[in-house]
């Protein structure tokens, strides 16, 4: 520390210098290092210069540079499959891409070769064939969920026999075939060609209702038509009128649309066939150009049979 005498022989040296223009006192280059390294700003390695604020002014410290902090790297995907190396599931076979499955081949060409049974022989052989075979079956899938099986009903010595394709809700409770709304139109259908529920006989493809009252699948088909089978061998009826796709389907061995099948005639070993519209279908779409398809097709079965036709129809109103 200097002395108060140093001190105020240094205070009256800067007085005279002042006075002689003095504005700063030059120091020695040593001084002068030392006053640079005292007041200098520690950079971390790698920092960007400082930069001038301009002339007068220091130049201005730079922030100090603050690592980022570390983050975990991601984890790596694998790199996506192209589309031509994803697996595909195996196709099915051609059968099973299609809305049904075809039906086996079975050849109607040639008439029953059984004898003809009496009245009282086919209404015990049918009476045999509910009791022991049909209310007993359980070769599909049908047989858990139905509350009755559906024979069928009408005079076993018919010329005309109806053929549906399943029993409905009510036909299931019941156990009797059309006795919904669609069998009340086909009484009317009857009666338009001057016949009663009585005189025909009229049964299903099927005697179990599907769940729903969807159509019948292939196999319950091909499970149950036997039973059908062996029922129109016993009638033996001069005309059959198949209603709706699915009677039709099984009985021409066809899938044609029922537009190009309805109102044509076709033989059934050896019995004359007609296809129409189902009374479910005539509900649905009950419009005049249904309505008078299906009287059409009615009216050349009345001409097969030899029924009068009627001036006036109610058939499908």
């Amino acid at each position: 520390m200097p002395s108060p005498t140093d001190k105020a022989r240094f205070a009256v040296f800067l007085r005279s210098e002042r006075a002689m223009g003095l504005r700063a006192i030059p120091l020695p280059m040593r001084s002068v290092a030392a006053a640079r390294r005292a007041t200098a700003v520690v950079r971390p390695a790698g920092a960007a210069p400082m930069r001038s604020m301009g002339a007068g002014h220091p130049a201005a410290p730079p922030r100090p540079m603050t690592p980022p902090p570390r983050v975990a790297a991601p984890a790596m995907r694998p790199p996506a499959p192209r589309i031509a190396e994803m697996p595909m599931p195996p196709m099915p076979p051609l059968e099973l891409q299609m809305t049904r499955k075809p039906l086996p081949t079975i050849d109607f060409s040639q008439p029953f070769d059984a004898p003809l049974l009496s009245t009282e022989q086919k209404r015990l052989h049918l009476a045999q064939l509910d009791q022991q075979k049909i209310k007993a079956c359980t070769l599909c899938g049908l047989s858990p969920t139905r509350t009755n099986t559906v024979l069928g009903e009408g005079d076993v010595d018919a010329r005309l026999l109806f053929i549906g394709e399943a029993p409905g809700e009510t036909e299931d409770q019941t156990g009797r075939p059309f006795v919904g709304k669609a069998g009340q139109l086909l009484e009317k259908m009857i009666a338009g060609m001057g016949l009663n529920r009585e005189q025909v006989y009229i049964c299903n493809i099927i005697k179990c209702r599907p769940p729903g009252n969807r159509a019948p699948a292939p196999e319950e088909v091909v499970a149950c038509t036997p039973y059908l089978l062996d029922q129109v061998q016993t009638i033996r009826p001069q005309v059959i009128v198949t209603l709706g796709l699915p009677a039709t389907h099984f009985m021409l061995q066809t899938r044609e649309a029922m537009g190009r099948l309805r109102g044509v005639w076709r033989t059934w070993r050896g019995i004359r066939l007609m296809p129409t519209y189902h009374p479910s279908y005539v509900l649905r779409s009950y419009t005049p150009d249904v309505r008078a398809a299906v009287w059409s097709d009615l009216q050349k079965v009345m001409v097969e049979l030899g029924l009068p036709l009627p001036k006036r129809s109610a058939a499908a109103s």
